[in-house]
């Protein structure tokens, strides 16, 4: 290739050049971030002091809000950088982190989505076997097996990804590093890379989906014949936030990941994984907390022993 030049940084691409248009994306992704951190504190600082509060399901919650804190601290503190300062550059090594670590967070995150969709169906569908199948030493495993696992996952893609030579023209089209668009600049052959992200897409987003509708088709034709409304009410509370976040997960990265890099357009991708990668972190207390009797039992509790301390 003539004239190339191997490439040593990268430049990440705001949404906008006009100033005032960069501080109301940076305030935007500030509040985002912020609301995500406190909310998802609220919920492991409460699940973890309440001692009523100690079961499978709230220890899947309290696993999922932590990687909601560290998948979000990946990519927005750098983008309110870019949006905010004329400084868009991110070394080879900061974009090959950043991919690991999104990879790693997305992927456990799914994994631990799929793992409460069976949690709810176990307690639901099969309530006099869930203390036995469903029990601490499984709970750990099942999160250890996630972690390690991603681990794997985000190894194999960013080696294969920062593997490629990468020449002439080093502007990522997007404002955090991602495959589709890092793909985007690499002079070499990224056929194998490209099948390698569908398959695994189609094996492990697609598989997980299946896997959570399924669960939810079961639950569902379960709570239908529970004898009273709140019952019914209340099983409904807890299933539908779930599907709301895994359909925005899914669907968001998927229509960045799966289609053919080439023909995605630069803006509309870059909205696109706002869902994926800010969104599904942000809703999660949302959906969880704020919606859930227990949790906001629990969290009166809490306040009412701290007054009642202050004013001894």
């Amino acid at each position: 290739m003539p004239n190339s030049t191997t490439v040593t940084e990268f430049l990440l691409t705001r949404f906008s050049d006009v100033w005032e248009l960069r501080v109301l994306h940076a305030l935007l992704f500030l509040l985002m971030y912020l609301a995500t951190l406190m909310g998802n504190f609220l919920i492991v600082t409460i699940t973890s002091l309440n001692q009523s509060l100690h079961t499978p399901m709230y220890f899947f919650l309290r696993n999922l809000s932590v990687l909601d804190m560290c998948y979000i601290s990946v990519t927005v503190p750098k983008a309110c950088a870019i949006f905010l300062l004329d400084n868009r550059v991110i070394s080879v090594v900061g974009c090959a982190a950043q991919v690991f670590f999104v990879f790693l967070f997305a992927y456990t995150e799914l994994l631990f989505l799929t793992i409460m969709a069976v949690d709810r169906y176990m307690a639901i569908c099969q309530p006099l076997h869930y203390p036995v199948l469903v029990n601490p030493q499984v709970c750990a495993q099942l999160t250890l097996a996630s972690l390690l696992s991603g681990l794997a996952y985000s190894g194999l893609h960013t080696g294969n990804t920062f593997q490629l030579s990468f020449c002439q023209s080093n502007v990522v089209h997007q404002f955090f590093c991602d495959v589709p668009s890092l793909l985007k600049l690499s002079c070499s052959d990224t056929f194998s890379n490209e099948i390698l992200i569908l398959a695994s897409a189609v094996l492990v987003v697609g598989g997980c989906f299946v896997f959570i509708i399924s669960s939810y088709i079961c639950i569902f034709s379960t709570v239908l014949k529970l004898p009273t409304r709140g019952e019914r009410g209340k099983a409904f509370s807890t299933c539908v936030p779930h599907i709301l976040v895994v359909t925005v997960f899914v669907t968001s990265s998927s229509a960045v990941y799966v289609k053919p890099a080439s023909n995605s357009p630069t803006v509309q991708d870059m909205i696109t994984s706002v869902f994926y990668s800010i969104v599904p972190p942000f809703l999660n207390p949302i959906m969880y907390s704020l919606r859930n009797k227990q949790i906001k039992e629990a969290l009166r509790r809490i306040m009412s022993r701290k007054l009642y301390s202050r004013k001894l």
